[in-house]
């Protein structure tokens, strides 16, 4: 009964201490208002075999984070950052197809998909393309991976 009490006792102390104590960041110090100054930006960025992205296979996907600074599994999430950023956010900007890239006409559809949040706005996109080759073709590097 006595290690009983004393472990009550233990515990109702552990939990006033976190209660009264002041949040702590991963640096260490105390952290106090708003938890960013930035509008949130932070994506998944896919490449799917076929032309729906919900029934397709997932090929490549991975992660991208931009404020406040570029983060993710991205091969590249600086360029990817800037080329978004250049873009106001616009992926079609992005998904446009270098005009003198030669590509075969075969359909063998590769769909593109970016879903999260970029400036603080949900983002859900999707750009099908006919097949790897014209994929590639895009001047950008933000579906490059």
């Amino acid at each position: 009964m006595r290690y009983i009490v004393r472990g009550l006792a233990l515990a109702a102390t552990t939990v006033l201490a976190l209660v009264a104590a002041p949040a702590v960041g991963s640096a260490g110090a105390a952290q106090s208002g708003p938890q960013s100054l930035y509008a949130p930006s932070a994506l998944v960025l896919t490449v799917t075999a076929g032309d729906d992205a919900a029934t397709g296979t997932v090929l490549r996907a991975v992660t991208l984070g931009c404020t406040p600074k570029a983060t993710g599994t991205h091969p590249d999430p600086r360029a990817a950052c800037a080329e978004l950023r250049a873009a106001d956010g616009g992926f079609d900007a992005i998904t446009t197809r270098d005009s003198g890239a030669l590509c075969t006409k075969q359909w063998d559809p590769v769909t593109v998909t970016a879903d999260g949040v970029w400036n603080g706005k949900r983002v859900s996109y999707a750009h099908t393309y006919g097949n790897a080759c014209v994929q590639a073709s895009t001047s950008g590097t933000v579906f490059n991976f």
